[in-house]
């Protein structure tokens, strides 16, 4: 999931200095939802790895 935040990230980064506006945004979109999922994944893969 981090991997594919990532990828989406660079995308954004690489659509912004080409100019693509409306491509960088929804790219920057997509990576922000997926990292949060990974967070959300990751926090309660912790909490029942200890139970």
């Amino acid at each position: 999931m981090l991997h594919y935040a990532v990828v989406f990230f660079v995308i954004a980064i690489i659509a912004a200095v080409l100019g693509f506006g409306g491509i960088a945004s929804s790219a920057a979109g997509i990576a922000k939802i997926l990292f949060v999922v990974f967070l959300i994944l990751a926090v309660v893969s912790l909490l029942f790895k200890r139970r």
